[in-house]
């Protein structure tokens, strides 16, 4: 079955490369992309700065998708992968003990994928990540920021055999006039939405690290 992708940015990309990029990105080398025209467009543009989105087919029938948005997976899976490629602040004692609570319990099998679904891991969720590991944000809040709409999911194509199969179909300029205030609003709204007020059925990553809490527990679903 065929899947349109788009991938936003200052250039078009009319053949993307396996093995290029950054190797720091939320999951490492990788091509990102979004399945929403909407959204590549408003990662494209910048303050002042106009973009393109560039459009492409893929036919992903027998490709290992890793899907960290469904319900087989929970946040903690997601921070998992963040772990081997971004770099947080681990300078208090809950949040290093946080990391390898997540690291034993929470690990993703995730080398031999060929794509990978996931939040994106920009300044704001990054920031409610790091919040988290802290536990300055409780565990429904932060997974309620980062979930709360689709428009941070990413599609990442990971291995050389699904870059076989990518086809640039075309592209459409993204103007930030247009984009610019729509992605800045939606960031507003975001951090307006946040509670750090916990419920009697809510809980922190420090709850987690003394119970012992597995990924099969229903309270993280």
């Amino acid at each position: 079955m065929d899947r349109k992708i788009y991938h936003g940015g200052k250039r078009i990309v009319r053949t993307p490369s396996f093995g290029t990029g950054r190797p720091y990105n939320d999951f490492g080398l990788g091509f990102y992309c979004t399945e929403s025209p909407q959204y590549a467009a408003e990662w494209a543009v910048g303050p002042g700065r106009n973009g393109f989105v560039s459009t492409y087919s893929i036919d992903n029938d027998g490709l290992r998708i890793i899907n960290l948005c469904s319900s087989q997976y929970n946040p903690l899976h997601w921070i998992f992968l963040l772990f081997n490629y971004r770099e947080f602040d681990l300078s208090s004692d809950t949040a290093y003990r946080a990391r390898e609570y997540i690291n034993k319990y929470f690990p993703v099998d995730h080398q031999a994928c060929d794509c990978i679904i996931g939040y994106r891991a920009d300044n704001r969720c990054f920031m409610f990540a790091q919040d988290f590991l802290d536990a300055k944000l409780s565990y429904m809040s932060f997974r309620d920021a980062i979930s709360r709409d689709d428009s941070n999911r990413q599609f990442v194509l990971k291995s050389n055999r699904v870059f076989d199969r990518i086809i640039f179909t075309g592209y459409e300029p993204a103007l930030c006039e247009d984009s610019f205030p729509v992605k800045r609003s939606r960031e507003i709204r975001a951090m307006k939405a946040i509670r750090p007020s916990v419920g009697s059925n809510d809980f922190f990553i420090t709850d987690l690290i003394e119970e012992e809490v597995r990924p099969y527990d229903t309270r993280l679903r």
